[in-house]
């Protein structure tokens, strides 16, 4: 798959719009109840950066960061000011934040991911565009160090940790993450006096299954 290893400038995804979108399959039957299901596992999210932007050289940049794309052509990172920790927002990233794993004697990789919990009810995120050098591990309740205990794929979101943890041990982590996205326009329609009257370009972001 085509995709830059490179995040969109963050000080131009502040303020934007978005969030995640499922796709649900509703049958209503002759009895009037109703069957739902869905084709998808994991939600797909979907951003417009044209509302961060707040001035013409933020202008500039976005056109810049577009054409190095070639547009739809290539991904690139995305981040997502109101979900791009593994922690509650005003928290600091800690080891213990998500359990990504339970030793079996013999695994030493393990999938970054994100729980979401509401009620009895969880749905887990496979993260996989970590940010570097914010990735923080722990085994047993341990806190592990980066380079000697383990090591991190920031482009799969897989730690790699030196020895298999014993059986039924607990792996958790906590860190950043970009959300790997493109263009959804091959083009962007800008006017310099729309914009100065305040009517931003719309530009759509969508996520990408990498």
């Amino acid at each position: 798959m085509s995709f830059h290893e490179i995040r969109f400038p963050a000080n131009l995804s502040f303020g934007s719009s978005g969030g995640p979108e499922r796709r649900t399959e509703i049958v209503t039957l002759a009895n009037g109840f109703e069957e739902r299901n869905t084709p998808w596992e994991h939600a797909r999210r979907r951003y417009d950066a044209g509302v961060g932007l707040r001035s013409l050289d933020d202008i500039e940049a976005l056109i810049a960061f577009f054409e190095a794309r070639r547009g739809q052509l290539y991904g690139f990172r995305w981040k997502d000011w109101a979900d791009y920790k593994s922690c509650l927002p005003n928290s600091d990233v800690g080891p213990d934040d998500q359990e990504i794993g339970r030793g079996d004697g013999k695994t030493t990789e393990f999938q970054l991911s994100k729980t979401y919990a509401s009620g009895e009810h969880t749905y887990t995120r496979p993260i996989t565009k970590p940010v570097a050098a914010t990735v923080k591990v722990s085994v047993d309740g341990l806190t592990q160090v980066e380079t000697l205990d383990f090591s991190v794929n920031t482009e799969t979101g897989v730690i790699t940790l030196t020895e298999a943890p014993d059986v039924g041990v607990q792996v958790s982590a906590g860190f950043e993450f970009d959300v790997p996205v493109r263009f959804d326009t091959d083009s962007i329609q800008t006017s310099v006096s729309s914009f100065r009257a305040g009517d931003v370009p719309r530009v759509p972001i969508v996520e990408v299954r990498v």
